[in-house]
C-alpha cells in the first residue's frame, strides 16, 4: 500500500498572514527532568540515561490555520432550518471513502470552477462521481502554500459547482487552494465594486441549504491518480468547533497514472 500525505506541516511561518500564524513552544528534555525532581523523585533514582522527556505546547493555532476540514457550523448556524453540525458531530463515515481528483489546474486566478468545467473533465477522462466519494479539487495552488500571497490568488468553487457535487451524494470535498471559494480579498473587492451581495462567499453559503463539509489547504494532489485510491480525513474532536485540523492521507495499493 502506498500512502500519500495531503496535509501541510504545522509550523510557524512568518510569511503567513497574522490570522493564520501558528506558534508552537518546544520544551527540551531537561525541563521535564527538573520537573520530576521538583515533584519529589531524587536524581539518584532516575533511570540510567534518563534525560527527561521532550514536550510541546501549541500556543496559537486557529482551527482554519492549516490543512483542515470545515463543519457545516462554519458556513451557517443552521442548514435547511435545522441546527448545523459542529466538527465533533460530523459522522466519521463521511470522513473515509473512495477518492476522486478533479483536475482544475488549468483554471486562471479568479476564474470560478463551474459545473461545465467538472463535467467536461469527467467526460474527457471517463470518470464518474459516485455517492459517498471524497472529491478533491486540484488547482495546483498548493505550490504557493506558505507564501505571503497564498490567500490572495487562485481559482475556487462556484456555488453551482458546490451544489452539483452535493446533489451527486458527496458529503466531503476538498481543495488545495487557501479557501473553497475564490480568494477572499478578491471576493470582497468585487462585491464592493459591483454592489452585488451575492458574490461574497457564494460556495461556502451553499451550506445554508445543503449539508456538506469541505477541506482547505490540501497539498500533494498532483501525486495522486485521478481515481483508484481511498481518502481518510479524520478531524480533531474539538467540541463545538467550526472546523478542525486533520491529517488527510490518500491510500492506494498500486500506482496507476491516470492523470
Amino acid at each position: 500500500m502506498k500512502i500519500v500525505d495531503l496535509s501541510k506541516p504545522i509550523q510557524f511561518n512568518k510569511k503567513d498572514p497574522w490570522f493564520m500564524r501558528v506558534k508552537i513552544k518546544h520544551k527540551s528534555h531537561k525541563k521535564a527532568k527538573w520537573l520530576i525532581r521538583l515533584l519529589g523523585l531524587p536524581f539518584k533514582l532516575f533511570p540510567k540515561g534518563f534525560e527527561g522527556w521532550a514536550d510541546d505546547t501549541i500556543e496559537k493555532m486557529g482551527v482554519h490555520s492549516t490543512t483542515h476540514i470545515d463543519a457545516p457550523w462554519h458556513y451557517s448556524p443552521t442548514v435547511a432550518g435545522k441546527k448545523a453540525k459542529t466538527i465533533d458531530e460530523v459522522p466519521l463515515d463521511w470522513c473515509y471513502g473512495e477518492g476522486l481528483v478533479i483536475d482544475m489546474e488549468h483554471k486562471q486566478d479568479f476564474d470560478p470552477i463551474t459545473v461545465a468545467d467538472i463535467e467536461t473533465f469527467l467526460l474527457k477522462n471517463q470518470l464518474e462521481i459516485k455517492e459517498g466519494m471524497i472529491v478533491l479539487i486540484k488547482t495546483g495552488r498548493d505550490k504557493f502554500n506558505g507564501t505571503e500571497n497564498f490567500h490572495k490568488i487562485g481559482t475556487g468553487m462556484s456555488a453551482e459547482a458546490t451544489h452539483y457535487l452535493i446533489d451527486k451524494g458527496i458529503k466531503v470535498m476538498g481543495i488545495d487552494s487557501w479557501g473553497w471559494d475564490l480568494p477572499l480579498p478578491h471576493l470582497m473587492e468585487k462585491a464592493k465594486e459591483t454592489g452585488n451581495s451575492e458574490l461574497f462567499w457564494e460556495a461556502h453559503l451553499v451550506g445554508q441549504e445543503k449539508e456538506y463539509c469541505h477541506m482547505e489547504q490540501l497539498v500533494n494532489l498532483g501525486a495522486l491518480p485521478y481515481q483508484g485510491f481511498k481518502v481518510a480525513v479524520f478531524p480533531l474532536k474539538i467540541v463545538g468547533a467550526s472546523a478542525a485540523p486533520a491529517r488527510v492521507v490518500a491510500m492506494f495499493d498500486s500506482v496507476s497514472n491516470d492523470n
